[in-house]
């Protein structure tokens, strides 16, 4: 595998003042700002991924994880499909990124390039007319473990490791002709959810989280059309569907949250992974919300940059209007900044601090920066009696020096420079 700073002198002139100027950072292949029809960066990648042929034959066989794809080109015409590995067992850990922690990326990409997408092309909003392929498509999206497939498809999959900012990678793919699930149990949480057609999606992913079904598995049942009134069902692309679902959880946590007293003192929690190191403070104020991600030079979405590329998104009190720049990661933070909140009855404002190191190669999805964030709330954090205590600590655990992010932070700004009711005994 070619590393980042070797892809980057593959670029036309174009692309490569786009990447120095900080556009890909703040794009990162969702807005096309760079006004290509693809990301430069992604197709690069893309014709490098190649991996291993899984299958030499237009038969597969093997449990899926179960693992489905929307995809989100020529919308609303889609493809839609199961993803299916040439392995039969319990397969579950390749479409469950909730058990990823603590693995490298080559594990990941080991995961993920076993996935075969099978792809057939319907409308939105062709939920029950579309046939048997999207019949078994939304079973298979609802069941409760490793599903046996047996599929056929009208040429050979190619073999390449496709990846994407928000949607965790996965494996060759070609056009599908049939499948068949063999013995399988859809869970009846999510057939509950499905059935009820006067529910609306809201508090069906809501009650769903609320019942323990895990987050990847209601943004796969979400991107299928499960939810929602009859009449407003359809297909959602899977990179839609995961930071919707994450948007409606983090607002009802956030909401909660806001009901609850104010923790006692400072706060930092820490974790890394991919060389991605994320530094979450907590300080004693009402709700606020903060992600600043820092992309050194050689990374990922800046390849070709001299200088690490800073910048980030935040809500206060009542939330945002407008749809993060930051993007998805921005929606997966929150949930799990909420749930950790909520699961201790406290509120908080919170800044989440991410510095991206070279060792981050490749994009895996935006469940990285949910689960580290998760990560790093399960763990003890350091406790501080002021904000600037926690500010000393943070500069011996960052590398960029804590006036950058200051500067870039609009609530550090607040809860350094501002002092609050609360300073004076205030608690309203």
């Amino acid at each position: 595998m070619l590393s980042v700073a070797e892809v980057g002198r593959l670029f036309d002139e174009d692309t490569r003042k786009a990447i120095a100027n900080g556009l890909c950072v703040t794009c990162r292949a969702a807005k096309l700002l760079c006004g290509k029809p693809r990301c430069p960066i992604l197709v690069k990648y893309d014709s490098m991924m190649k991996t291993q042929p899984l299958i030499d034959d237009t038969a597969l066989d093997g449990s899926s994880p179960p693992g489905v794809f929307v995809g989100r080109f020529g919308y609303p015409k889609v493809f839609v499909g199961p993803l299916i590995p040439p392995v039969h067992g319990d397969t579950e850990v390749l479409d469950t990124p909730e058990n990823w922690i603590g693995r490298t990326l080559d594990e990941i990409v080991g995961f993920r390039s076993q996935l075969v997408r099978g792809m057939h092309r319907t409308h939105v909003l062709d939920l029950d007319g579309g046939g048997r392929i999207v019949d078994l498509t939304r079973e298979l999206a609802l069941s409760t473990g490793a599903t046996d497939v047996e599929a056929r498809f009208s040429r050979k999959p190619r073999g390449r490791l496709v990846l994407d900012e928000d949607v965790q990678p996965f494996g060759p793919s070609a056009p599908i002709e049939r499948f068949d699930l063999g013995g399988y149990r859809v869970d009846p949480k999510l057939d509950r959810a499905y059935s009820d057609t006067d529910l609306r999606a809201k508090p069906a992913v809501v009650g769903l989280y609320r019942d323990g079904i895990a987050v990847s598995k209601i943004q796969r049942a979400f991107s299928v059309g499960a939810f929602g009134l009859a009449k407003n069902r359809r297909f959602v692309p899977t990179r839609w569907s995961i930071t919707a679902v994450d948007d409606t959880i983090g607002k009802e946590l956030r909401e909660r949250v806001k009901a609850n007293p104010l923790i006692n003192e400072v706060r930092v929690y820490e974790a890394i992974g991919f060389d991605d190191r994320f530094l979450v403070v907590f300080v004693p104020r009402p709700w606020r919300y903060e992600l600043i991600e820092a992309w050194y030079p050689n990374t990922l979405w800046n390849p070709l940059g001299r200088e690490i590329v800073m910048f980030g998104d935040h809500e206060g009190y009542e939330g945002r209007t407008e749809y993060a720049s930051i993007g998805g990661c921005y929606y997966a933070a929150r949930l799990a900044v909420a749930e950790a909140l909520e699961r201790e009855r406290r509120q908080a404002a919170a800044v989440i601090l991410r510095e991206t190191h070279p060792g981050y190669l490749m994009p895996v999805g935006v469940w990285n920066v949910r689960e580290h964030v998760r990560e790093a709330l399960r763990r003890a954090p350091q406790k501080f009696g002021t904000p600037r205590e926690a500010q000393a600590y943070l500069a011996t655990r960052l590398d960029i020096p804590m006036d950058r992010w200051i500067k870039t932070s609009e609530v550090l700004k607040h809860v350094l420079f501002q002092r609050a009711l609360e300073d004076f005994g205030w608690d309203g």
